[in-house]
């Protein structure tokens, strides 16, 4: 039988115990920022109109059971993050929030996907697994700014901006003098290709170079009653799509174009060159402006009865 002595003794270390433990869990309370599925516990730190914004846009609607800002906080994106809502003791740095979408610290690419293909995984997303951008190590954030009210990536005017940050190529080809009107604003790089995945090549909108084309220029589509081959295989053995030169986004002018097929057959046997144009030693009429266009104006395909050699 315990002494009088030794309960007393037991009393008073459990009775100092309970007060560290409570102690320590009023100094943890103190620290804590509050809930971080509160907005307004990140909004304390971090009340910045880059951040803010995101509360006036899509992800934030009030009474739309699929955003997830108002219901969930800042952590339906960011993750839990209860270490960085705590405040650090003195003289240590703050965690990073367990998801991070740029800067220094960022999280690795297959998180933030992963985060944003939680809700949108489905339509424009299907084909993303497996896609360039995905292979090529390139996440939402990359593209889109989902803190601001109007997305860049999601406007015609400013969309190709965004794009020629890591397509330089194609900027340079956009600002030759035959161009589809992508740098005018009056087009962009998504109404031909899908960033998101595709099932045709170059991420094309359409599963092939023609559907995508016809698309906008249908009149081309046929069909024909005299159908030209190269215009039925694929647009792209003739035009650039993203620049040229040439009229009408050729990759050469006529009539060198056209003999990169007709060199050796019917009437016209013999290579263009210089010495064939306008002031050349021997100049020919075939090869004046429009060249072989002068008597083959319709390239694209023919419905004229005799328009076997694609005339009007």
């Amino acid at each position: 039988m315990l002494s009088l002595r030794v309960i007393l003794s037991l009393w008073v270390c459990g009775l100092m115990l309970a007060t560290v433990g409570a102690r320590a869990q009023d100094a943890a309370a103190s620290r804590s920022l509050g809930a971080s599925t509160e907005i307004k516990s990140c909004l304390n730190c971090h009340d910045d109109p880059k951040v803010t914004g995101v509360l006036h846009t899509a992800h934030s609607v009030k009474g739309d059971a699929r955003t997830q800002v108002d219901t969930a906080g800042c952590q339906s994106c960011h993750g839990d993050s209860q270490a960085h809502m705590a405040k650090p003791a003195e003289g240590q740095a703050r965690p990073s929030p367990e998801i991070v979408f740029s800067g220094p610290h960022t999280s690795p690419t297959e998180q933030r996907t992963k985060v944003c293909l939680d809700c949108h995984e489905g339509a424009a997303r299907t084909h993303w697994q497996g896609s360039q951008h995905a292979a090529a190590d390139v996440t939402c954030a990359n593209c889109h700014s989902s803190h601001v009210v109007q997305d860049p990536v999601l406007s015609a005017v400013s969309q190709a901006p965004v794009c020629f940050t890591c397509h330089a190529e194609q900027r340079a080809a956009a600002l030759k003098p035959s161009h589809h009107p992508v740098v005018e604003g009056q087009m962009s790089c998504s109404d031909c290709h899908n960033p998101h995945g595709s099932t045709g090549p170059h991420l094309l909108v359409g599963t092939t170079v023609n559907e995508t084309c016809y698309g906008c220029h249908d009149e081309k589509r046929g069909p024909m009653l005299w159908e030209h081959p190269p215009v039925q295989e694929d647009c792209s053995i003739c035009h650039t799509p993203h620049g040229s030169v040439q009229a009408s986004l050729l990759k050469q002018r006529a009539p060198y174009l056209c003999q990169n097929c007709h060199d050796s057959t019917l009437h016209n046997s013999q290579p263009f060159s210089g010495a064939s144009i306008p002031g050349g030693s021997a100049p020919s009429r075939m090869a004046v402006l429009r060249g072989c266009l002068n008597c083959h104006s319709q390239v694209h395909g023919s419905n004229h009865p005799s328009g076997i050699r694609f005339a009007r």
